[in-house]
């Protein structure tokens, strides 16, 4: 079965990424994923991206689409926002970028603000998507208020004509996501990053086995399996277990939508 990661950080120079991959048991390398992807069938990843919006920065091998990111280094900084809604555009013009990542529990701003207004009318103007992280954050200095998948809802009523997608499944916010990805035939889902590490697979099922019924719970709720794609969130996560994690999740008679079809086609993928 073809697999297509809708849901990678991808860079080789950032030593912090190294530590993250080591304890996933993974190498924050090329080479590595290379491997790793030849070895499960992995036909292509989409980038989401971070830090520094230089077109230059964000080249990345023929097996990969890009989200441009727009984080807390873009808002919290004296830099005018004009620069940043002209560089989103550049970006949005490539054939490799398929859309915009939001960061709004970072950047400590609810995503139907003003403020994200021109970023969604490039999105329409070019059909690209838009990524939004919902849900638990990496760092203390985020606030869960503004990644609630809630919030998520009335971006998407706001803008029915631009396809979201809520990233994490708004994990731990489980129902919440549910609720908004039923009622919102724009917004999609990718199930990236619910585990992290190189988690011992016998252990974990035994020790969250009402966890683990509860997400497959929430997955079926929508009845909506056209909207739900497979994700790592890489280098957090070890791969080949992220694969036997979400087939035990979702369906087999799923699958292919799940890990390979929905993807190519809400990320519009050329492959």
């Amino acid at each position: 079965m073809k697999i297509i990661d809708a849901h990678i950080h991808f860079r080789p120079d950032y030593e912090k990424f190294g530590f993250v991959a080591e304890r996933a048991g993974h190498k924050n390398t090329k080479e590595h994923l290379d491997e790793v992807f030849e070895k499960n069938d992995i036909v292509h990843a989409i980038v989401m991206s971070n830090g520094d919006l230089s077109l230059e920065n964000h080249t990345y091998p023929d097996n990969m689409s890009y989200c441009v990111g727009l984080d807390s280094n873009c808002f919290f900084n004296d830099t005018p926002v004009d620069y940043y809604i002209e560089m989103a555009e550049k970006h949005l013009q490539q054939k490799k970028c398929v859309g915009i990542k939001f960061y709004p529990g970072y950047t400590h701003h609810y995503i139907y603000e003003k403020m994200y207004e021109p970023f969604f009318e490039l999105a329409r103007k070019y059909n690209k998507v838009v990524a939004v992280h919902t849900g638990a954050t990496s760092r203390a200095d985020a606030l869960l208020k503004y990644s609630h998948p809630f919030t998520l809802d009335e971006a998407a009523v706001k803008y029915p004509d631009v396809q979201f997608v809520m990233c994490h499944f708004g994990n731990p916010f489980l129902s919440e996501a549910a609720a908004v990805s039923e009622k919102n035939p724009n917004v999609a889902v990718d199930i990236s990053g619910i585990l992290e590490g190189n988690f011992d697979e016998e252990s974990f099922y035994k020790d969250n086995a009402f966890y683990v019924q509860m997400l497959s719970a929430w997955l079926r709720y929508p009845s909506a399996w056209d909207k739900i794609m497979y994700g790592t969130d890489f280098p957090i996560v070890n791969i080949e277990k992220y694969i036997r994690f979400v087939k035990k999740i979702v369906p087999e008679q799923y699958h292919e939508k799940v890990f390979y079809e929905n993807a190519k086609r809400i990320y519009k993928l050329d492959i």
